[in-house]
């Protein structure tokens, strides 16, 4: 007989399967939604459905989309290469859902790249694979032989965990003369069979029946299911027990505790004695359900005996009898509704995260696939979702308790590397119960900010004569990228005079941003120069900003007065003959005080007080006859000329600047004191002997100073390399010893100038290393045109007015300190 049923179980399988392959074709995206229907119990590696196409994924795209399946438990697969959704674990409806009329499970399909997630229910039908079983093999019924023909007694329900038409249908007795079977429907559609009792019985005759009872279910073939019933005929007990209802309603919380009472049920009977004696007891049930309830056998009180729980069952049937002494038996009904409490907190999932997020990810990315349960019912089942935390994330609800993280705005790596957030579960039961769920997303990062320097505009201040490579300045500029994105290099993009010009002025180290001068730079060439330094970063595309360098040359006292006139000779080989052609000065006897006698110009190519001038008379014969303005240069009689006075003077004028240290010229200026210029050529005559033999002594005293110096040159060096053994030179020129920044702003114009006289002359300095005193020889074109012409043809004759103002022609001759050379024209 069960080789018989395989066989025609495979048969029926075989008709099933189908039009259940055939309806696995039809399915429809509604609300992301994807549905199959397939029969139970199909082996390991059966197909479901072509998941991939249906879902609009080509089998190019599915390496790369990463197609996967997300349950709790993994009834099917789905295959990496075509996409097909296969069977992977038995089906079997009866332990997936029980009782229920339908049955399906349901799972999602995640796919990346981007991320989605798409709903899946695969419905599974039932096949008839079960057949209806009794509780009990056998049933042992007593029936007083004074019966009434009419008489039910209930048989209990046979039970099919097969559903539909597949489940059980009706019920049939084996042939006999008493008793025929009658099925009967209850309220909640359970099929349950009463024995009838057709004539009535005859102990003497027959004092026990045992029949056959079948239970039939109405698949294809049908399958069946059998008991014995043994029917004891009693003596006389007229009048069974009836109950005060036929069914009885109780309702209890899920969490009332053991020994809390459902209900009293109550019975009569109208025999006396023994056979009224009633006493009540459940009938024939599964045993879990005798294990959560009692029933007191006097009382007819039914009382809870172990917890319940509404997610595991929801109500419970009971069967309650009552016997009296004689035997008889009465049947009721007691349906126990358990009712839901919210004793189940809802439990979050992340299913998947996508981690990093690139900060520049659009509005609305979804970042993480959230499902959410809860096991309760009604408003205790109903979830909402929040996040907590502040993060520009939001929560969107999915369909079938799933929820999409996305981003709520655009991410900026710069204000929050990441960024921490929980999922907060909450039902609408009372009191609320939550769950959370800690969410940790971080962030990429992206080029997008440029670098910033701490200055739009720098300036630096360098002294002239700096030496090349000097440090300028450091720019700084910053970067809020990460790594190479936020790795700063700098370079010369340009200034006033190009990129080109600007680097041969300055340059700028490409990884700390140092700006060093690529030479001595000269404030009377260049008095200031700007420049464009680069900061650009790292990235792909490199992102870059510019900042101007100004620098300003400040000012040393670095250049002597230069005398203009008187001029000086030509040089220090025609000292001699330049004596004779000296210029001179004719002053008339009856100059009164306050008389103009000459000017002497100056000029000096600093600026500030590095070029104020002033002017000092330091050597005349007659220091009371002679001044000089301060600042004019003006040289006048400080009185009246007298007899007394020497016709020849000589006068020699100090120029000083006004820098630290001052530097100064001399000026020489020859002054003949005669009415009229015939009167000054004899004196001139007596000045040109006097001039041979002073050129002839300090020709002698110059090279005795020269051998002097040689010697103690030699002797220093002899005793320092002796003694200390090491060599060095001593200075035998000195220049000046301090440096004088210049007070002029960037405000400056580039062609200021504040020498007395700006003329393009040449001029060279000497300094003396002992005494500091400076002098000054100044070449100028052209000769003397007027002592040419007073002296052509006679040493001492000439003439010249005293009242005009002296030529710029005219040369002046111009003192050398003792003891100190000639230096070359710079």
């Amino acid at each position: 007989m069960a080789g018989r049923q395989r066989q025609s179980r495979g048969r029926a399988a075989g008709r099933v399967v189908l039009p259940a392959l055939l309806l696995c074709l039809w399915c429809r995206a509604a609300a992301e939604r994807i549905r199959y229907a397939i029969p139970e119990e199909l082996g390991r590696g059966s197909l479901v459905g072509p998941l991939a196409r249906d879902l609009g994924l080509s089998p190019a795209e599915l390496p790369a989309r990463k197609l996967r399946l997300s349950a709790e438990k993994q009834y099917f697969g789905v295959s990496g290469e075509s996409g097909n959704l296969y069977v992977s674990e038995r089906l079997d409806r009866e332990e997936m859902c029980g009782e229920s009329a339908s049955c399906s499970v349901s799972f999602e399909a995640l796919v990346q790249n981007p991320l989605n997630v798409f709903h899946v229910e695969v419905a599974i039908q039932d096949v008839n694979d079960n057949a209806p079983r009794f509780l009990q093999d056998n049933f042992q019924l007593e029936i007083n032989e004074l019966t009434s023909p009419g008489a039910r007694f209930y048989l209990g329900v046979a039970e099919d965990a097969d559903v539909g038409s597949n489940s059980l249908q009706g019920y049939e007795l084996e042939a006999n003369a008493y008793f025929a079977v009658e099925v009967r429907e209850s309220q909640d559609g359970s099929k349950f069979a009463e024995l009838v009792l057709r004539r009535a019985l005859d102990r003497e005759s027959e004092q026990s029946l045992r029949l056959v009872l079948t239970a039939l279910d109405g698949g294809e073939p049908p399958r069946s299911g059998t008991a014995q019933l043994c029917i004891n005929v009693t003596d006389a007990n007229d009048n069974p027990p009836v109950f005060a209802q036929d069914r009885y309603r109780a309702s209890l919380r899920e969490d009332a505790p053991p020994g809390s009472p459902v209900l009293n049920v109550s019975a009569s009977d109208a025999d006396a004695g023994t056979n009224a004696r009633i006493t009540y007891g459940f009938g024939k049930m599964p045993a879990k359900v005798l294990q959560k309830f009692v029933v007191d056998a006097e009382t007819g009180a039914i009382t809870l005996q172990e917890a319940l729980d509404f997610e595991d069952t929801r109500a419970f049937s009971l069967a309650v009898e009552a016997r009296d002494g004689g035997g008889l038996v009465a049947h009721c009904k007691v349906e126990v509704e358990v009712l839901d409490v919210n004793d189940n907190a809802p439990e979050v999932t992340l299913t998947s995260v996508s981690s990093p997020v690139p900060e520049d990810a659009p509005s609305g990315t979804v970042v993480a696939l959230v499902k959410v349960r809860d096991r309760d019912s009604g408003e205790n089942g109903q979830v909402w979702c929040e996040l907590s935390g502040e993060a520009p994330l939001s929560i969107v609800a999915s369909s079938g308790g799933s929820y999409k993280v996305v981003t709520a705005s655009a991410l900026d790596r710069e204000q929050a590397a990441e960024h921490r957030v929980t999922v907060v579960a909450r039902d609408r039961g009372s009191p609320a119960l939550s769950s959370r769920a800690a969410l940790v997303l971080e962030v990429s990062d992206v080029n997008d900010n440029a670098p910033v320097f701490e200055e739009a505009a720098y300036s630096a201040y360098v002294a002239e004569n700096n030496a090349a490579g000097a440090p300028v300045l450091r720019v700084r500029a910053r970067d809020a990228d990460a790594g190479a994105n936020g790795r700063v290099s700098y370079w010369l993009a340009g200034g006033s005079a190009g990129a080109a010009g600007a680097a041969a002025y300055v340059s700028v180290e490409a990884r700390s941003g140092a700006v060093y001068a690529q030479r001595s730079f000269d404030y009377e060439q260049c008095r200031e120069f700007a420049v464009a330094v680069r900061a650009q970063d790292g990235g792909a595309p490199a992102r870059s900003s510019t900042a101007t360098v100004r620098v300003f040359v400040l000012d040393r006292n670095d250049n002597a007065p230069r005398v203009l006139w008187p001029a000086a000779s030509a040089g220090a080989a025609g000292a001699a003959a330049g004596a004779a052609a000296a210029p001179f000065e004719v002053v008339p006897r009856s100059a009164a005080a306050g008389y103009l006698v000459a000017k002497v110009v100056a000029v000096d190519a600093d600026a500030g007080r590095n070029a104020w001038l002033s002017y000092e008379l330091v050597q005349a014969a007659e220091p009371a006859l002679f001044r000089v303005g301060l600042h004019s240069g003006e040289v006048r009689t400080a009185r009246a000329v007298s007899e007394r006075d020497a016709a020849k003077q000589r006068l020699v004028a100090v120029v000083k600047d006004h820098g630290q240290p001052a530097l100064s010229a001399t000026a020489t200026l020859h002054v003949v004191l005669a009415e009229s210029l015939q009167e000054a050529l004899p004196e001139l005559s007596d000045r040109d002997a006097e001039s041979e033999l002073t050129s002839d002594l300090n020709l002698i005293l110059v090279a005795a100073l020269a051998v002097v110096s040689l010697l103690f040159v030699l002797t220093v060096t002899l005793i320092l390399f002796f003694k200390c053994r090491r060599s060095r030179s001593p200075p035998v020129f000195i220049t000046s010893d301090k440096e004088l920044y210049s007070s002029l702003g960037s405000k400056a114009p580039y062609n200021y100038c504040s020498s007395t006289l700006p003329l393009p002359y040449s001029y060279e300095v000497c300094l003396a290393s002992e005494s500091g005193q400076k002098d000054f020889t100044f070449l100028r074109p052209g000769t003397a045109a007027l002592s040419d012409r007073l002296l052509a043809g006679e040493p001492g004759s000439g003439t010249h007015s005293g009242k005009d103002p002296p030529s710029p022609e005219s040369s002046a001759q111009v003192s050398f300190c003792p003891g100190v050379p000639l230096c070359g024209l710079m």
